[in-house]
């Protein structure tokens, strides 16, 4: 049993202590109730804090996909632009061919009249086959070009509508690091322009390379598909630019 001893304060008797044999494990009732809430000294661990991530507006967000979107369309431009070259080159080939076999029949032809008008007719399938195939690469490229004549009006509605909010003379900022929003627009631009001359250049090329006979010129439409002259080598730069600004290319 336990046995308390008071004592008086006052006229209110208070519990001091317990004392007995079982004393040992009593606890002193002024010590069992503790303040509610968190300790302000107690600092929150660095792991437990998410890094936050930074919030892109409306207009950067566009920038940015439609910087991605400028990679990828290069980058299918430049598959597709192989293929063509190597379909162009078949029937660079095979036109070398057929005029080097209707050179010697000729040749042959002087003594056998008979045979004069067994020679390679105009039509030829395999000539055909090709040209259909270099057709569908071009309006393939075609719709690339759309595309990429898409994102520069984009990007030229995003400078609009910045210029726009800050109209009352506030000073435009940078939507990511250092460029201005017109520079991208600037940038897309002569991307689109580059991309739009070169596709005229290769209509030219596929409706000409299959109907010259002179070997020279084919030659030329051969080099001129692949080394692409109107676009300059600026623009992988332009696009790494674009790229690093935005974020997609790590410094």
């Amino acid at each position: 049993m336990f046995r308390y001893i008071f004592k008086c304060e006052g006229n209110r008797p208070t519990r001091a202590a317990a004392v007995g044999p079982r004393s040992r494990g009593a606890v002193s009732l002024r010590n069992t109730v503790k303040p509610r809430g968190l300790d302000p000294s107690v600092a929150k661990s660095p792991a437990a804090v998410a890094p936050k991530r930074p919030v892109l507006s409306v207009s950067a967000r566009k920038i940015k996909d439609n910087t991605a979107d400028w990679h990828n369309l290069m980058m299918k431009w430049e598959t597709l632009n192989n293929n063509g070259f190597t379909i162009a080159n078949k029937i660079v080939n095979l036109k070398i061919g057929t005029q080097f076999k209707d050179n010697k029949l000729e040749i042959e032809c002087d003594n056998i009249a008979s045979d004069c008008g067994k020679l390679s007719p105009d039509y030829n399938e395999e000539l055909e086959m090709f040209c259909a195939e270099l057709l569908g690469t071009l309006e393939n490229m075609a719709k690339i070009q759309l595309k990429m004549e898409k994102l520069c009006s984009a990007t030229k509605g995003i400078c609009d509508l910045e210029t726009y909010h800050y109209e009352n003379g506030d000073c435009l900022t940078p939507l990511f690091h250092t460029w201005p929003t017109t520079y991208f627009y600037e940038v897309s631009f002569k991307l689109t322009e580059m991309y739009k001359k070169e596709l005229r250049l290769k209509q030219t090329i596929v409706q000409e390379i299959a109907h010259t006979a002179d070997q020279d010129l084919m030659m030329v439409y051969l080099s001129s598909w692949l080394y692409q002259p109107y676009i300059e080598n600026s623009n992988k730069l332009l696009l790494e630019s674009m790229l690093l600004e935005t974020g997609h290319r790590q410094v």
